[in-house]
Formats: structure tokens, C-alpha cells, sequence
């Protein structure tokens, strides 16, 4: 039986530890990854969940069946609905696994988690995976809200009116 893992905000462990962990009414189930050799392709989504609101994110670790259905695939691209262990083989064999998620579609009962670990805060990437090597988007609604967004604005306007 593998083993995954679910970010958490630290203010809910205590709830999740009790009762499972259950999704929102917003979502179409659970998201996790398969607990892989690399620990930062494991925990890729820590620093881009962060940015939802919460301070420090813990692993709630669980056990699932591999012969139960979820759905896989990369972040932005459509799913496939397949087996838990066809989907840890398909990541295991990616060139670039960085934006794959799973989606269990029901509840993970309290009887299911194993332990709940304290992660470093600086695991893996922001906005995209690779978003180092790409501009950021320049129009105002991008830009809104973030951290010296009207000096990135000015920046990359200067810089599109330089190469053209």
C-alpha cells in the first residue's frame, strides 16, 4: 500500500488527525502526492499552497489501496481517472513530474493517516513549475497584489520598449 501526502494548514492537523481529511464543497476531492524518493518532488506544492494564506503547511501522511481509481495528471491539463498505483508508475517514469497532482475523490477516513510531519516552509516552486526561466505576465490584473508589482510593471515595460 503507498503511501501519500496532503498539505495542511498547521490550524487544521488537530481537526484532520480526528475526523480525516474531507474536501470542501469548492473541490472535487482530495489532492496529494505519492511519497517519492525525491523529497521535493513529494512536497513540490508547498510553497504555492502557501501563498493561499497559510503561515506553515504540514504533511498529513496516509495510506491508500493502489488499486483505487484517482485522478491524475498535470496542473492546468486535463486528468485521467486511473489507478493509484498506474498513476505513481506514470510519475515515477516522468522526465519533469514538477505541477502532477492527485485527486482522490472521496474522503480520507482518520483510521487512513499514519503520522502528521512538520515541513520546511521552502519546498518547492511559486506560480508554475520552471516560472524562473518565464516573464511574468505584464497586465494589471496579474500584477495586482503582489509583492513590488508596479516596479516589476515598469521594469518589463521598459524592457519590451528596449527590444522593440
Amino acid at each position: 500500500m503507498p503511501i501519500l501526502v496532503h498539505l495542511a494548514d498547521e490550524r487544521n492537523a488537530d481537526k484532520i488527525k480526528k475526523n480525516g481529511i474531507k474536501h470542501s464543497r469548492y473541490r472535487t476531492g482530495v489532492f496529494c502526492m505519492p511519497v517519492l524518493q525525491s523529497f521535493f518532488i513529494t512536497h513540490q506544492w508547498l510553497r504555492e499552497l502557501k501563498q493561499g494564506g497559510a503561515r506553515t503547511l504540514v504533511g498529513i501522511y496516509f495510506r491508500m489501496n493502489s488499486s483505487e481509481k484517482v485522478y491524475a495528471g498535470k496542473y492546468g491539463n486535463p486528468h485521467r481517472y486511473i489507478t493509484l498505483g498506474t498513476a505513481i508508475k506514470e510519475i515515477m517514469s516522468m522526465p519533469d513530474p514538477l505541477g502532477y497532482e492527485l485527486i482522490i475523490p472521496r474522503k480520507i477516513e482518520a483510521s487512513e493517516i499514519t503520522k502528521i510531519k512538520y515541513l520546511p516552509q521552502t519546498l518547492g516552486w511559486r506560480y508554475m513549475p520552471d516560472s524562473h526561466n518565464k516573464k511574468p505576465c505584464n497586465c494589471e490584473y496579474c500584477l495586482r497584489g503582489t509583492i513590488k508589482g508596479r516596479k516589476t510593471k515598469n521594469r518589463l515595460d521598459k524592457e519590451d520598449a528596449d527590444s522593440a
